[in-house]
């Protein structure tokens, strides 16, 4: 598969998984009084909603980031896999009443240790992936700069 082709495959990936977590995010928002902790809920509901705004957006930019085959495809599953965690993992934090460390959202509140470790493992693999991808991006559109389209 040519570079070009895989890139637009994953341009167009991403942009349909972006708007597929925009309607998780919406769907999330529908069910807020639900929810074990409603404010939680009401983060989760909005980052799902900026987080499948900011995959749209890296898919158009998609083109434009200039990285080997091999670092694209990293960066390609960082962003899935960072948007989609943040996502879920606020979620799970707000049906569970966890996330004692999201001290603003969650209140105070505290759920049982195992909830607790999944949305901390959560918070702490998509702080690293969202880092780890958005360098990549920038040093890629740094060196894509110059580029004649």
């Amino acid at each position: 598969m040519s570079s070009s082709h895989l890139s637009l495959r994953q341009s167009d990936r991403l942009i349909f998984l972006g708007i597929s977590l925009f309607f998780l995010g919406l769907l999330v928002g529908l069910i807020l009084p639900l929810l074990a902790n409603p404010r939680m809920g009401l983060s989760s509901h909005l980052e799902g909603i900026m987080n499948g705004l900011f995959l749209v957006v890296l898919g158009l930019i998609w083109s434009r980031i200039n990285l080997s085959k091999k670092w694209m495809t990293v960066a390609f599953w960082l962003a899935i896999y960072g948007t989609f965690a943040n996502w879920l993992g606020i979620l799970l934090a707000a049906l569970w009443d966890a996330g004692e460390n999201l001290t603003v959202a969650a209140g105070g509140n505290r759920g049982s240790d195992a909830a607790e470790i999944i949305v901390n493992f959560f918070l702490i693999t998509l702080t690293f992936a969202m880092l780890s991808l958005c360098l990549m991006v920038l040093f890629g559109l740094w060196r894509g700069r110059h580029r004649s389209f």
